[in-house]
């Protein structure tokens, strides 16, 4: 279980994040909702060691993740490297940061582009690919590396109904897998559906 115990966040004199306390299961789905400037996209950044933290805990399996690589980031923006491939993008922090030999490292993302139905994609560029396809893309390469915990960063901004339910039913496949899958979303609709457990955020000052 990965915990947040009376989390606290300031930027300057302005206090984003109180005393917050979540709970966050693997094989589930969890949404993470409220309106622009609760301090979402703040509260992911934490849990992921992107921004630090003021005070409180946050605590997988009992032990504080300063750092912990077990859990992982899909941008908004995706980040991918456009000068790499399909394979390259997934491959590559497998042999950068895991240190892993290029053989194995290109088993694991053959794995994971048959999950995500990438199939075909491999030698592409990223102008080359729909903007679902880099999403795949750029879940595949956070999977490669293979966290208990799996964030996403607004997944269904600007997309339309259709590519909605596609990103839903690729969460639900990454949950089946055993991983914990955290959500920030404005889409309260998708939270509803797609969603175990929903979380509200609450401007503080309200």
């Amino acid at each position: 279980m990965l915990r947040i115990e009376n989390l606290n966040k300031s930027f300057g004199d302005k206090k984003v994040l109180q005393d917050l306390n979540l709970e966050f299961e693997r094989w589930t789905i969890t949404m993470i909702t409220g309106e622009s400037g609760v301090g979402k996209t703040t509260l992911i950044r934490c849990l992921c060691g992107l921004e630090t933290y003021d005070s409180g805990k946050i605590l997988l399996q009992d032990e504080d993740t300063d750092n912990n690589r077990s859990i992982g980031l899909v941008f908004q923006n995706l980040n991918l490297f456009p000068h790499f491939t399909v394979m390259k993008n997934i491959i590559y922090p497998l042999i950068k940061v895991k240190k892993l030999e290029k053989r194995l490292a290109i088993s694991k993302a053959e794995d994971l582009i048959e999950m995500l139905s990438l199939n075909g994609l491999e030698d592409h560029y990223e102008y080359q690919l729909s903007g679902g396809q880099k999403q795949r893309v750029a879940i595949a390469r956070a999977l490669a590396m293979e966290p208990n915990y799996l964030c996403f960063d607004e997944p269904t901004s600007a997309l339309d109904y259709k590519l909605r339910d596609n990103v839903g039913k690729i969460l639900q496949k990454v949950a089946s897998k055993g991983r914990g899958v955290i959500v920030i979303t404005h889409d309260r609709d998708f939270a509803q559906k797609y969603g175990d457990r929903i979380y509200e955020l609450k401007n503080i000052y309200n």
